[in-house]
This record gives C-alpha cells, structure tokens and sequence, in this order.
C-alpha cells in the first residue's frame, strides 16, 4: 500500500511540475507578445526646426524621427553651413515620452533658452537653442 501512495505521490509531483513550467513559458510568451505590440504601436511625435542662421533667411525642417543631430557634417540630419557649429554639435532625442536635448562635445557649446547645455535636458514647444551662431526655435506637434 504506502509503495502504491509513494508512487501516486510522484505522479503528481511530476505532473504539477510541468504544468509550473508551462504555465512560466505561458505567461513569458504572452509578456513577449504583449511588448512587441507596445513597441510596433509606439510612435515618435513630429518635431519642427525653425533655424536661422547667419543672415540667412529662416528655414523650416520637419522631422519624424527618434533622435536628430545636428551640424556641419553633411551626414546629420539636420546639417548646418555654418563655420561656428561643430561636425557633429547637438542630439534631439525622442524618449520616455519626451523630446531631449544634448550638446556632443562641440567645441562652442549649445545654449538651451540662453543657458549653457552641460547634461542631457528636456525641451518642449517654443524652446530655443543655439548651435555656434545659428539660432533654432523647436516646435512640438501637440498628442493625443
């Protein structure tokens, strides 16, 4: 008799423990599932860049994307012909839910509102920022 109970005993154990396991790769497999559709549903808002520089006149550039750099090289997103902006001068950057700026170690520094950019700083619509000696207004487009 008790060999029969050890034996049942074992049974179960074995069963509770894969269903334990199916129930763990369950529930990864849909928190997978979940976040992919989190990511595929994310969507950058829209950023304007009205930059004037020298006695050029303004131009307006929209953009879409996640991040913006900004500078002279001709292969940032937002070039610039201006000698005072460095290659590579400033980051937009989209995340957590916000637009963010950050200077890329030029050498003539990025002013966010007149005060100097020494760390990674959110911005928002009306913000001005100077690269060099071109001047750029940011405008958000407003979510839903």
């Amino acid at each position: 008799m008790s060999g029969l109970v050890v034996l049942l005993l074992r049974l179960l154990l074995a069963v509770s423990l894969y269903a334990f396991l199916i129930l763990g790769f369950f529930t990864l497999w849909r928190d997978i599932k979940q976040q992919g559709v989190l990511l595929v549903s994310r969507r950058v808002p829209p950023i304007s860049l009205r930059i004037q520089s020298g006695k050029s006149s303004p131009q307006v550039r929209h953009f879409l994307l996640p991040e913006i750099t900004v500078g002279r090289d001709p292969a940032c997103e937002c070039p610039l012909d201006n000698d005072t902006v460095s290659a590579r001068h400033a980051r937009l950057s989209y995340h957590h839910n916000q637009w963010w700026i950050e200077d890329l170690h030029s050498s003539n520094g990025t002013t966010l509102n007149q005060v100097t950019l020494t760390l990674p700083t959110v911005v928002i619509s009306g913000d001005e920022f100077t690269c060099g000696d071109a001047s750029i207004i940011i405008s958000l487009a407003e979510t839903k």
